[in-house]
């Protein structure tokens, strides 16, 4: 079976990389900015004509969620229109398309982990080019999964776990919200489990939406404690409101994702937050 996937030089994208040799019968596509421009249609058929891919994974997206709200046209393009023109051309020509979306497609007002069909209400322009995103697969495609995923974490690229690590070492003390929860969500188990989900061949047609992430629930402060603890990092981690520490874009406050569709329909095993975590910085050689 041949893969195409888009934005392979992310957190993601990277994580399916390292899995790639685990999954012989796969023949896998690699492809960034430089290989394939997902903004261009022409660009994506003439590249899917050629390969002729049974399926698609769209890692790209367009993911600096402050910059967005100055860069809005840039992160509709991105994380919509190109959505749009992956939509088309896997329909057109058979293709599973498989996109990411996120927990910002809610407003974070809920207190009850979300199920696949809550009502939406993005707020901030990078929530709502997301939602947008969604918007095209829902419109264009024959048949697609869109995961959902929180708090995205890895190896690669630049992420919370990599930023308290960085700053917890070059300085004694930092803040960090409390009062937003969540659960984080390593890379590498969302790229296994899109790949076993292909590979078992249970993808069914349509479009469906599921949600994706680590087991638990915990909140920016004490997934900061956790990884200082785990580390040895010499770093005190004082827990603030969100309310002192102003951004540019408005976060959700509770995104927890209710994950028994996901788990029922495709039979998978989800591993919970902290071991996974665990996983990581093994890999990343920190503890």
């Amino acid at each position: 079976m041949k893969i195409l996937v888009t934005g392979s030089n992310g957190q993601l994208g990277n994580e399916i990389r390292v899995l790639a040799p685990d999954y012989q019968s796969f023949n896998f596509i690699f492809t960034d900015i430089a290989e394939l421009d997902i903004t261009s249609e022409p660009d994506v058929e003439s590249l899917v004509k050629s390969e002729r891919p049974e399926v698609i994974i769209n890692c790209a997206a367009y993911t600096a969620v402050d910059k967005a709200e100055q860069e809005g046209d840039l992160a509709f393009l991105i994380n919509s229109t190109a959505v749009g023109n992956l939509a088309r051309v896997a329909s057109k020509h058979g293709s599973l398309l498989i996109h990411i979306s996120t927990d910002y497609v809610f407003d974070g007002k809920g207190y009850k982990p979300y199920v696949e069909n809550n009502p939406t209400n993005p707020v901030s322009l990078y929530a709502k080019s997301k939602h947008a995103g969604e918007q095209q697969v829902q419109s264009y495609a024959n048949k697609a999964l869109i995961f959902r995923t929180s708090w995205l974490y890895s190896t690669f690229g630049n992420n919370f776990v990599k930023t308290i690590m960085k700053y917890g070492k070059e300085r004694g003390k930092l803040n960090v919200v409390f009062d937003q929860t969540g659960t984080p969500t390593y890379a590498r188990d969302l790229a296994k489990a899109m790949l076993d989900i292909i590979q078992n061949n249970t993808v069914p047609e349509g479009v469906e939406v599921f949600h994706f992430s680590n087991e638990g629930v915990t909140s920016w402060y004490d997934f900061a404690k956790t990884i200082i603890e785990f580390t040895g990092i010499g770093c005190v981690i004082n827990p603030i409101e969100t309310k002192d520490y102003p951004l540019p874009a408005v976060r959700p406050f509770y995104s927890v994702f209710n994950k028994s569709k996901i788990k029922q329909r495709f039979q998978i095993d989800i591993p919970y937050w902290e071991d996974s975590l665990k996983e990581c910085l093994k890999k990343m050689n920190a503890v």
